[in-house]
């Protein structure tokens, strides 16, 4: 069952009907101001950090859910076919009455619903233009009745106290602490403004009001709810001054439209800050200056300007899209790399693991991990940002080489609450930095100084800071020779040193153990992949005494892995507190898992000798479903107290036996190091959202982008996806389907092409930007493998070389290559 559709030449996803299985959602913003919009445009927005500068307020488990947020209200004053006084909402929600037609269109930074209801047309686009810290909502009218339209038209929204989890529990002091000032048919709210903050937040609109309220009971009224508002029924507002209790700002705007007459009406909701000597005015009073924010909103008061700063945006992903672009035979393929999944990972690079419909954007910051494999798809889109969220990471890295498992993205310090010893979080720094100089050739990056927990006098340069990631990890090698997990490695949720028998107890930050036993086989496999890295950087600039170094100690860990992490048929998971082995055939549950099996092919273990084809082959035939390939199995029944969180959730569900959709594009990517393309394929077709859009009555969540998890087949839902939009799957699929799959693979010698994809293919197209150059690539496969340049051309010329090198004359260039 579909709720809608793809439309590849606007780059939108077109919802047909309101009542999606769970809220649609899409972003607006790419920079400091961001908002999460619904198709019924629920959500709420904040600046750069979603606890800490929340501007709007949401309420999470809400019945119906994503009630609230941007709230627009069309009311009939005078003679109607509904009769006066009707009211509709033009985005369906809140008021939920049915309408003649809807429409939801979610671009890329934009979100468009249409709706029409009695004979009127509405057309709402959402936006925040570049380089601005406001939202605009677009409000077009038109009527479409034979007769004249006397209408009134209500906007609203309820402002959150700025911090976000303050707000939601602190009402002894926030029912009293609101605050708001009008002045202009502006509304401005500047609660504690008058006491720390410097910032405030407003609500404005293009029209003349005929009213306004800031006080929520005066616009609800008593025991009355969104989809209600007394104000609104009444057809006039009370112009109330929000005192303490809940401050809202709701406007209400009077409109005479003729037959077939068309009115656009602005609204503006926007974040701005005051230098704090300049925060009133006049300078002995409490009023806010405003004398900055009043151009701004004059600006964008005016449709024209509204027009270009669209455009703006538009042109704004043109560019960034335009970077690289594919052809394939496949639609889902082509669609994904080309839009979807590239505009995802804008969106989990910006906001991380914070905000969205099943994070809070309250008890996590920007994850070390987390950012750190998001960069590995995303550095091609703005290796500027790119280049600066490294050394931001580098910044809260511990003077012991670890790292805080979190930071906040306001201060970019670390996150004490959650704290270190996550101990495969400082490996990933290494990855990233690598994929950085990959693609950009600025090798300057590893000589730039950053802090040791960003304090001032502990500078070293970033290539330090990446040795001593690490040498974090042999410091700490367990008594088989692998790292030791520490509270976790990747999945947060294997707890080898917790041991909780307390409820509601933090399995991430509580550790019974000392931590000496437990090892990561997953770890030991990513210290390889990141010390050949390491080896190739330090190789590349010369230091040959580091790079000698980094192999040694590759080998030593491979050495482990094969003494003590090979099961027989795949590679073990862990070993526990006690040192029995997990993810072994002598456990009861959880005999195999898929971690390790992705990494440590990665790594490029076992690819000589048959062992990586052993694994992957226990990987297609205990773990693989139609749905994608399970995390675990047999999935675990109960609670293992030696296990940790990980047998808290019920058989397929999350990290339990879930289809986790971050590990699946390891698997993809080792089926491509041995060379087949049509098991790698398959897998990425499994969990790719286009493809699965006709499940979307299972699925559940957006069918544009990547979920976490998707339930497995231990649990009753099999095929209902979780945890939507921000997730390393994001990254981890760009990565695998277009440097492994289709082969366009950055290196630092300069562009790999080495196909790996499915034997039906005829070949593919893609048009590359690479250090400055532009590149058209064919592939054409006329003898039907997955795997094997036979020829290629470059500029129409014959070429042998492994690379394209990145020095080549001119910006303008063709490759053919050839399989077989």
């Amino acid at each position: 069952m579909r709720y809608g559709h793809f439309d590849d030449a606007q780059r939108e996803y077109v919802i047909e009907r309101p009542d999606t299985p769970l809220p649609w959602i899409n972003y607006l913003g790419s920079e400091d101001y961001l908002a999460l919009i619904s198709n019924t445009a629920g959500g709420y927005s904040f600046y750069r950090d979603a606890r800490l500068r929340r501007l709007t307020r949401y309420r999470y488990h809400n019945v119906p859910p994503d009630s609230g947020g941007r709230l627009l209200y069309i009311r009939d004053d005078g003679p109607a076919p509904s009769g006066p006084g009707a009211f509709w909402s033009p985005t369906w929600q809140p008021v939920r009455r049915p309408l003649d037609t809807y429409e939801c269109r979610h671009g890329l930074g934009y979100t468009t619903i249409r709706s029409s209801m009695a004979g009127l047309a509405a057309q709402i686009r959402y936006f925040v233009p570049l380089g601005e810290t406001l939202e605009i909502w677009e409000l077009t009218l038109t009527n479409q009745r034979a007769q004249r339209a006397s209408l009134s038209v209500f906007s609203a929204v309820e402002f959150c106290l700025w911090d976000a989890l303050d707000d939601l529990t602190n009402f002894q002091r926030n029912l009293s602490i609101g605050e708001v000032e009008v002045d202009d048919g502006v509304i401005y709210h500047k609660t504690e403004y008058r006491e720390r903050r410097d910032h405030f937040a407003y609500f404005a609109c293009s029209e003349p009001l005929a009213g306004f309220d800031t006080q929520r009971e005066a616009f609800l009224g008593p025991y009355r709810g969104w989809d209600s508002p007394a104000g609104v029924e009444a057809g006039r507002l009370s112009g109330s001054i929000a005192c303490g209790w809940q401050p809202i700002g709701a406007h209400h705007i009077r409109l005479e439209l003729g037959p077939g007459e068309q009115r656009k009406i602005i609204f503006l909701l926007g974040y701005a800050e005051n230098p704090s000597h300049e925060k009133f005015d006049p300078p002995d009073s409490q009023i806010l200056n405003k004398r900055r924010v009043k151009a701004i909103i004059a600006r964008h008061r005016q449709s024209d300007n509204v027009e270009q700063a669209f455009r703006s945006l538009r042109a704004y992903w043109d560019d960034l899209l335009g970077k690289f672009m594919v052809t394939t035979p496949d639609e889902h393929t082509s669609r994904m790399v080309n839009i979807w999944n590239a505009y995802q990972m804008m969106v989990a690079f910006n906001v991380s693991r914070s905000a969205s419909s099943f994070e809070s954007g309250i008890g996590r910051g920007i994850g070390f991990r987390d950012a750190n494999q998001d960069l590995l798809g995303f550095v091609h889109l703005a290796p500027e940002r790119a280049r600066q969220r490294i050394l931001d990471l580098a910044a809260t890295q511990l003077a012991t080489g670890g790292a805080y498992h979190q930071y906040q993205p306001l201060t970019k310090r670390g996150n004490h609450a959650i704290g270190s010893g996550f101990n495969d979080d400082p490996l990933w720094l290494v990855l990233a930095a690598a994929a950085y100089v990959k693609e950009t050739g600025d090798w300057a990056i590893l000589d730039e100084l950053a802090p040791y927990e960003n304090q001032p006098g502990s500078e070293r340069p970033l290539y330090d800071h990446l040795q001593h990631a690490l040498r974090y990890t042999l410091e700490r090698l367990g008594p088989h020779g692998l790292p030791l997990i520490g509270r976790a490695d990747w999945n947060d949720c294997l707890n080898l040193n917790c041991f909780s028998e307390t409820p509601g107890e933090s399995f991430q930050t509580t550790a019974n153990k000392d931590g000496r036993t437990a090892e990561s086989v997953l770890i030991a496999g990513l210290f390889v992949l990141a010390a050949q890295e390491m080896a190739g950087i330090a190789g590349y600039t010369s230091r040959s005494q580091d790079a000698a170094a980094w192999q040694l100690a590759t080998r030593q860990l491979e050495e482990a892995i094969w003494a003590a992490g090979w099961d027989g048929e795949w590679f073990l998971r862990a070993y526990d507190d006690s040192g029995m082995p997990i993810g072994s055939r002598t456990c009861r549950e959880g005999q195999i898992f898929i971690e390790p099996q992705g990494i440590c092919v990665m790594a490029g273990l076992g690819l000589q000798d048959g062992r990586a084809q052993q694994a992957l082959d226990s990987v297609a035939a205990r773990l693989a479903t139609a749905h994608g390939i399970v995390l675990l199995q047999p999935a675990y029944s109960r609670y293992y107290l030696n296990l940790g969180e990980i047998s808290t959730y019920p058989p397929g569900y999350k990290e339990n036996a879930g289809v986790f959709c971050q590990t699946n594009p390891w698997i993809m990517i080792a089926e491509a190091r041995l060379g087949r393309g049509d098991v790698a394929y398959d897998y990425y077709l499994r969990i790719n959202p286009s493809a699965r859009e006709g499940l979307s009555e299972v699925h559940r969540c957006e069918p544009y982008v990547y979920t976490q998890m998707i339930a497995g087949r231990d649990a009753p839902t099999h095929g209902e996806a979780k945890n939507s939009w921000l997730t390393g799957a994001a990254a981890w699929d760009f990565v695998a389907i277009t440097q492994w799959i289709l082969g366009i693979r950055p290196e630092f010698e300069g562009l790999r092409i080495d196909p790996c994809i499915p034997s039906d293919w005829d070949g593919y197209s893609a048009q590359r930007r690479f250090r400055g150059r532009s590149f058209q690539i064919r592939v054409h496969n006329p003898k039907h493998v997955c795997r094997g340049v036979s020829r290629m051309k470059l500029d129409g010329k014959d070429f042998s070389g492994a690379y394209i090198p990145p020095d080549l004359p001119g910006e303008e260039h063709t490759l053919d290559v050839w399989l077989g």
